[in-house]
């Protein structure tokens, strides 16, 4: 048995001396593939998340990939993003949330990406809160382990924090992740806590691998070195033949990626032995969901968050990347680039283009940190929550936003109405809107161009919205806020054609859908338009979102 266990190691000796000896490579992965699979995200990144806003999805993530990947970006990107925290921060008066406190990790990531000081933010320091130990852990282990990741990007000084009951020290949240190391070596979200049930017994990749990120700093402790070699020792048992991970039952391509930068702050090479399967590495399970726009998959079926796994999957190749050219890691941001303050051309930002009507107006922010259950696996979750956070979309009384229900008209003219700005109307515009719930903001609608009646004196405020018909009213929309929205016959054919059933579209409509591809109101990288569709709540929050970014109102 000793002598195999030596030939066995010469073997893999041998073969991890040949590997070093190729040229940048990590089984088939080259870094000028893995250059030109960044820049492709990096390229989608910016297109999907024009405006990026504070939160789960289209905000931090999309900005730490992006400014941690070497690939030129304009400052002007940054200094919007920066805009919109601010904003963000003082309409909640410095509070990001009363429990999440890894909204406050979050954001001080998003910052230290672009050389921002969390400390002085529209004059709050956002870093005080994660000096509250015992707010901090009551999200489980998400709360320490992003705590010290978001401390330790940027070296912060611990903050005191006079409110705490308990203050917090980083060694304390470095402790609370070592106690609640599950016996088979890894971590789960409430695993070795109160709140802990039935499925916190057994380690969830996700939550493993942000362990590791968070305790990569302290391997000089000997606690934690071997806390890490036990879940080193655990994930590479649990990793599938394809070189993944699945987690909640469901092999997906987060999971991956949380491991795989797991390693890359540890400094462990991807194609260390115990994290090959079949020849596949971490990083060639993660390139496996990306989408030829750049995009990735949840699963390899397709399903799931598609924003919130490109988001994931785009920052995880930003540390493989990293790694290969010898940078440092993700997280360790010392080397940050540094986003200049925005000049005087910038200050005036969200205030709308020349040629708007008068009576459009940018909406604030008045409902920070609005959230729905229903809506955080949704596609469009970071423009439901952007309008929601501003009054545009609302959700019901039972906290529910039902992204995937059909809009009636009604509906759309108060959601299109209240996106400009405009006030509603007194007066009654149709005979069967008298006494109607948006009798208002139909009449407003109305007033200003954005939808017409149905004929004989009614608009029928209960009828659906098809997909064309809501490219048209945006467009409409889009018109009072200064954009040329004309279109030529070629112009039309040209950008139309490219999708499988514009046939199928009515010729009234087609200047409009035109326009809204081409403005990135609609997004064109959909293989058919699906004209008569019924368009969705989700949808229409994404389109107007899509619109108040580009009419500059955001």
């Amino acid at each position: 048995m000793k002598d195999r266990k030596k030939r066995t190691g010469v073997l893999l000796l041998v073969l991890a001396l040949l590997i070093g000896c190729l040229p940048s490579t990590v089984f088939g992965v080259d870094t000028a593939d893995l250059q030109k699979a960044a820049a492709l995200s990096a390229a989608y990144m910016q297109k999907a998340v024009k405006d990026p806003q504070p939160g789960t999805v289209g905000g931090e993530w999309a900005i730490l990939g992006l400014a941690r990947s070497g690939i030129d970006v304009p400052d002007t990107y940054y200094q919007r993003y920066y805009s919109a925290v601010e904003e963000y921060v003082k309409a909640c008066d410095g509070v990001l949330h009363e429990k999440k406190y890894t909204d406050y990790s979050r954001a001080i990531i998003g910052l230290s990406a672009i050389g921002k000081d969390a400390r002085s933010v529209a004059g709050y320091d956002l870093t005080k809160p994660l000096g509250d130990y015992d707010k901090t852990i009551w999200q489980g282990l998400n709360g320490p382990i992003w705590a010290l990741i978001a401390l330790d990007s940027r070296n912060y000084p611990m903050p005191m924090n006079p409110e705490a009951k308990t203050q917090a020290t980083r060694q304390m949240y470095v402790d609370r992740i070592l106690a609640c190391q599950l016996p088979d070596g890894g971590w789960s979200l409430f695993g070795g806590t109160e709140s802990a049930g039935a499925s916190d017994a057994v380690a969830d990749p996700d939550i493993t691998g942000m362990a590791l990120q968070a305790l990569a700093k302290y391997m000089g402790q000997p606690a934690v070195a071997e806390a890490v070699e036990k879940a080193l020792d655990c994930m590479s048992k649990r990793q599938n033949a394809d070189g993944g991970y699945g987690s909640w039952g469901t092999t997906n391509s987060e999971s991956v990626v949380q491991v795989l930068v797991g390693l890359c702050e540890l400094g462990i090479p991807l194609d260390d032995p115990r994290f090959v399967k079949n020849g596949h590495t971490l990083l060639d399970n993660v390139l496996s969901y990306q989408t030829a726009n750049g995009g990735f998959r949840h699963t390899a079926s397709g399903d799931g968050n598609s924003q919130m796994s490109a988001e994931q999957g785009f920052y995880g190749i930003v540390a493989a990347l990293r790694m290969q050219q010898g940078k440092s890691s993700l997280y360790r941001m010392s080397d940050a680039r540094t986003v200049p303050d925005a000049d005087a051309s910038e200050t005036g930002r969200g205030q709308g283009l020349p040629g708007k009507d008068p009576a459009v107006k940018n909406v604030p922010v008045t409902a920070p940190g609005t959230t729905f259950d229903d809506a955080n696996l949704n596609d469009h979750v970071a423009a439901i929550e952007a309008m929601a956070a501003r009054g545009i979309v609302t959700g019901y009384p039972d906290g529910t936003f039902r992204p995937d229900r059909t809009l009636t008209r009604a509906e759309f003219c108060a959601m299109v109405t209240a996106a400009l700005g405009l006030p509603a109307e007194s007066a009654n515009a149709f005979t069967d809107t008298e006494g109607h719930w948006a009798s208002g903001r139909i009449a407003a609608a109305y007033k200003y161009g954005i939808a017409a009646g149905t004929g004989g004196g009614k608009f029928n405020p209960g009828g659906t919205i098809t997909r064309q018909e809501a490219a048209v009213m945006v467009a409409a929309a889009a018109k009072l806020c200064g954009m040329d929205i004309e279109r030529d016959a070629v112009q039309i054919r040209d950008t139309l054609a490219v999708f499988g059933d514009y046939t199928k579209s009515a010729q009234w409509a087609r200047k409009f859908l035109a326009f809204c591809y081409d403005s990135g109101i609609l997004d064109d990288s959909a293989v058919n338009i699906e004209p008569l569709k019924a368009v969705t709540r989700a949808e229409v929050a994404q389109m107007l979102f899509n619109l108040l970014g580009e009419a500059d109102l955001l």
